[in-house]
């Protein structure tokens, strides 16, 4: 599904994917984009040597995960 935003949009939405603190669930109860909507504008609006980047760094990232951040915070080691 294409959605289109405007630079501003697309801009606010990289910015919240590289921070480490955002979660892919904040971030579509901010912007209404799911995770792999997200993945998709990374992807077109990054370099692809950044989109890589990027990628390598949210892989397995408990943060990005609301669900693997909540059992990691309850004490289980396997989440991450």
């Amino acid at each position: 599904m294409k959605t289109h935003l405007s630079s501003e949009q697309a801009s606010f939405i990289v910015r919240l994917a590289w921070e480490d603190r955002t979660s892919f669930e904040e971030i579509r109860e901010r912007t209404g984009l799911v995770e792999s909507q997200v993945i998709d504008l990374m992807r077109r609006e990054l370099k692809p040597s950044s989109f890589r980047c990027w990628r390598k760094r949210v892989s397995g990232r408990v943060t990005k995960h609301r669900k693997l951040l909540e059992l990691r915070l309850k004490g289980d080691r396997s989440a991450g």
